[in-house]
């Protein structure tokens, strides 16, 4: 490898898991690590997302750090820009800077099993790390269909998390595809601009009231000057939300009277019969991720809205036409069709001590032990690995979990790597290697409990299945169950890879490796 730079620890990403990281790293008392991001700024899918009405779904008070709580949110659900602009605030309070490379996107980690390291190749130079820690995100890297004629296709194209600003929507005939939560915001943000919007909707998502609000400079000043009022508010939006996992877990049958308040949603804002058809899902509400809205209806019952019941499938010049063979002339295509979610692009170039790459490991299913770490993949570990998607919560708290276990990860590896002693027990560089059977077993674990859940049983195709169908994104349980599933990292569920000639700690098992 070219001349480069040794860390203890190297981040990939700096959104939320990438940043909630870094700032673990230095409370921790870690200062020598770098943070890798790609773009040239923080915030990771909140900088990528820009689009028209981008916002959280998720209330602002639960979606922040518990460390870095912010009493100024000044709306209960927060737009883009004030999320952006908070984890801005984190990366300043926090003294991050120093540790950012900004424009140094990944190409290839490459473990090194003789120095027993990881060798990182970017576009602004080499690292080599002793732990590498991915927090690239479910949701970086957009999706776009493969669709017959689009090269051909003469207007505009964009992909939502790749919004172009230079580009005037006004009086133009545009083409929305897809109904996921970026497509419920993006409609009703441009359709009074527009001169004609088509929606195509391969299949109709559940859809609640938004219930946002201004927090007022009152409010705003109370949980400024008595900050646990801040703290109980967080603690009552997570409570109630956990109060709503068994429905989701274990007794789906319970959320037919949710699905009556979404009916009942969508007849006050659309009166015509044949829409609210179209519009109607057939699979039980909590199948696909429930999307929070209250001018999404009502915008598709204006009158320059037309929405396909169907999905498109093929571009032919300027007309598109759709499965079911309605065609639509339109001036720009504003795809809105989510993310490489079990397909991570990342894994394609994290390369193991056999030359295979994550992405080779896992072509039948994403796992990762406790959702962290994969096996023959030694000191490599993901925030929002496999099976720690959230349903109905905040990702935050899983990336606090996960957080812990990092920290104990790193904790393990100081006591376990200690210089050698009088006796000359202990000792050396180590690394931990997730056991194939820990993988397996927590693997096993997780999917069988999946298969009582709305998202396995529900009656949907949802991007939380991967290619054969399996779940590989959602945890089945609450967030409190997660965070004690992590709370420590268990040796025996790690094999302990050594530099040859130093002694094992008594009762962890050893590789040993050539210095």
């Amino acid at each position: 490898m070219a001349e480069h730079e040794h860390v203890r620890v190297a981040v990939i990403g700096s959104g939320f898991g990438g940043l909630g990281a870094a700032v673990r790293l230095r409370r921790e008392g870690i200062t020598d690590f770098v943070v890798l991001e790609r773009a040239g700024g923080v915030g990771g899918t909140w900088r990528d997302n820009s689009y028209p009405g981008c916002a959280c779904d998720v209330p602002s008070h639960l979606y922040s750090f518990s460390f870095a709580p912010n009493p100024d949110w000044p709306r209960s659900f927060s737009g883009q820009e004030h999320i952006r602009a908070y984890l801005e605030r984190v990366t300043d309070t926090f003294g991050l800077r120093p540790h950012l490379r900004f424009n140094a996107e990944v190409k290839r980690m490459t473990w090194d099993a003789e120095r027993l390291r990881w060798d990182i190749e970017t576009t602004a130079g080499n690292w080599s790390a002793d732990v590498v820690v991915s927090a690239t995100g479910p949701l970086s890297e957009p999706k776009l269909p493969d669709l017959p004629g689009l090269d051909a296709f003469p207007g505009k194209v964009f992909h939502s998390a790749r919004w172009d600003h230079d580009y005037d929507l006004r009086g133009k005939r545009v083409a929305v595809v897809g109904t996921g939560a970026s497509a419920i915001q993006i409609v009703p943000s441009i359709q009074p601009q527009v001169e004609k919007l088509t929606l195509f909707q391969r299949t109709p998502a559940w859809v609640l009231p938004r219930m946002d609000r201004p927090i007022g400079a009152a409010e705003r000043a109370v949980h400024r000057a008595l900050p646990f009022t801040t703290k109980l508010r967080r603690g009552v939006l997570w409570g109630l939300r956990e109060l709503q996992v068994q429905a989701f877990t274990k007794h789906p049958g319970e959320l037919g009277f949710v699905e009556q308040l979404a009916k009942r949603n969508m007849a006050r804002a659309v009166k015509d019969p044949a829409l609210r058809a179209k519009l109607t899902p057939d699979y039980r509400i909590g199948c696909k991720r429930i999307l929070l809205s209250s001018t999404y209806y009502p915008a598709l019952a204006q009158p320059n809205v037309d929405v396909v019941a169907s999905g498109l499938s093929e571009v032919r010049g300027s007309t598109l036409v759709a499965a079911d063979g309605t065609e639509a002339e339109v001036d720009a295509i504003v795809f809105s069709t989510g993310f490489h979610v079990t397909d991570m692009p990342i894994a394609e170039r994290v390369v193991g001590p056999e030359g295979k790459t994550l992405a080779e490991v896992w072509s039948g299913g994403m796992q990762a032990l406790r959702g962290a770490s994969a096996a023959g993949f030694p000191n490599w570990m993901t925030i929002i690995g496999p099976n720690t998607g959230l349903g109905n919560s905040s990702m935050i708290l899983m990336i606090e979990s996960q957080l812990n276990y990092m920290a104990d990860y790193l904790r393990q590896l100081d006591v376990l790597g200690v210089p050698p002693g009088p006796s000359g027990s202990g000792g050396g560089r180590v690394a931990l290697d997730a056991r194939p059977s820990a993988v397996r077993a927590w693997n096993h674990r997780v999917q069988e409990r999946m298969k009582r859940t709305v998202w396995n049983t529900g009656g949907c195709t949802s991007w939380y299945l991967d290619a054969s169908g399996r779940n590989t994104t959602i945890w089945p349980g609450t967030t409190a169950e997660f965070r004690r599933a992590t709370r420590r990292v268990d040796l025996a569920e790690y094999s302990v890879l050594r530099a040859a000639g130093s002694r094992p700690e008594a009762g962890a098992e050893s590789t040993e490796v050539a210095a």
